[in-house]
């Protein structure tokens, strides 16, 4: 049974909630004894594309203070795999062993843990074998793109005492972290209603393929549990278009935001969740809408709006509106309500490398800034919109069954 609505939860809500989300986070310490400061950490890097690539040269940077090396490296496309390779020699001087199926770098002894940053529909498959074989994680963002593989990930993590750390990194960003303690302090009042927006006019999505041969791609293992079907280079490259691949702009850019929100206000999950949406200006043959909108209710009683476009370059916002002020978690101001003094800012908490946090915490098997709960719950709040979209009706989320269903 669904809780019943609330309207303007109060301060003390809030401050409970913080704390319960505070308390499902410390639920994530790994009962595996910490390492030692001499003890080299073996990493695995699943995924060799631009954002993985981000992650190789952050992880190459601290590897001699954090005592970590890149022992192997996995890719379905080999020239991906190799040129990783080669950037960890470079670097390094160790040869990292390449591979095009993750499940040969997972049988790898000495790859203690893994980051994955490969194709969003992936993420559960691999997250889950990862866990399964005993390897701590940093797997980017979405977490999964449905509610069943997240939930499976979560009971995995804890069954084998992981150390995992979702790719949601404003978690570890001082800005956030003073809105979280604003707003644990009651200092907006009672919130009531959260929106935010994203808007860019620019094809980011489209990428040159005639560099991609079918004879260096391991198209099967690409494919995982998909159908099978001939070689796509676009699907490969721009898999951000299609329905089978990734969820659209949910799981794309409303995870960094219904992340944030949870953080910010200590919600975990909401309610239900309603959407609309259209392609109304690329007609490039995409499968996801260029134009979204949702509106998620939470129990603790507050809306939160998100919306994106692709036709439009005026930015975004994110505001978060309570009873006595609204917080502008862009500029990080909070400006009172009926009140003649201009907004004023907040001082932010010390920032940390989300990258850099996970490594500390393999070593001391404390929780990760973003903890494998978190990741959960942003997967039920976009997984909540992408399905309201598809099905034109609204969509219901049971805690206690863990599932997401029409209304």
């Amino acid at each position: 049974m669904r809780e019943p609505r609330r309207r303007g939860a109060s301060r003390r809500h809030f401050l409970r909630s913080a704390a319960g989300a505070a308390t499902v986070a410390a639920g994530a310490v790994s009962s595996a004894p910490a390492r030692g400061a001499n003890e080299r950490i073996g990493i695995g890097l699943i995924g060799a594309g631009s954002r993985a690539t981000y992650h190789l040269e952050t992880i190459l940077g601290v590897a001699s203070a954090q005592n970590v090396q890149i022992n192997a490296v996995c890719d379905v496309w080999r020239k991906a795999g190799e040129a990783a390779a080669e950037k960890v020699k470079k670097s390094a001087g160790n040869e990292a062993r390449t591979f095009t199926r993750f499940a040969e770098l997972l049988d790898q002894k000495d790859v203690d843990a893994v980051v994955i940053a490969t194709p969003d529909f992936s993420h559960g498959t691999i997250l889950a074998a990862a866990l399964d074989a005993g390897k701590d994680v940093y797997i980017e963002k979405p977490m999964t793109i449905d509610v069943g593989s997240a939930a499976r990930a979560v009971a995995l993590a804890k069954e084998k005492a992981r150390v995992v750390q979702v790719g949601t990194q404003r978690r570890s960003d001082g800005h956030f972290r003073a809105g979280a303690k604003a707003v644990a302090s009651g200092e907006l009042g009672a919130i009531n209603r959260v929106s935010a927006s994203v808007d860019f006019n620019e094809p980011r999505w489209r990428r040159p393929t005639s560099d991609l041969l079918e004879k260096d791609v391991d198209w099967g293992a690409y494919l995982l549990h998909l159908p099978k079907r001939p070689f796509d280079p676009k699907m490969l490259r721009m898999w951000q278009l299609y329905r089978e691949t990734s969820n659209g702009m949910p799981g794309l850019w409303m995870t960094h935001f219904a992340d944030a929100l949870h953080m910010l206000t200590g919600a975990s999950v909401p309610s239900s969740a309603v959407a609309l949406g259209g392609t109304y200006v690329w007609k490039d043959g995409r499968e996801h809408t260029d134009t979204f909108h949702a509106i998620l209710e939470y129990p603790q009683g507050f809306l939160f709006d998100w919306g994106m476009g692709l036709g439009n370059a005026a930015g975004g916002h994110f505001t978060l509106h309570g009873t006595k002020a609204t917080l502008d978690a862009d500029r990080w101001q909070v400006r009172r309500e009926r009140s003649s003094q201009g907004p004023h800012p907040l001082a932010p908490e010390p920032s940390a490398s989300h990258m850099d946090n996970w490594l500390d915490c393999l070593r001391t098997r404390t929780p990760t800034n973003a903890p494998i709960e978190t990741g959960y719950q942003h997967v039920v709040a976009t997984v909540m919109a992408a399905k309201a979209l598809e099905s034109g009706r609204r969509q219901s989320y049971d805690p206690a069954k863990k599932t997401i269903s029409a209304i």
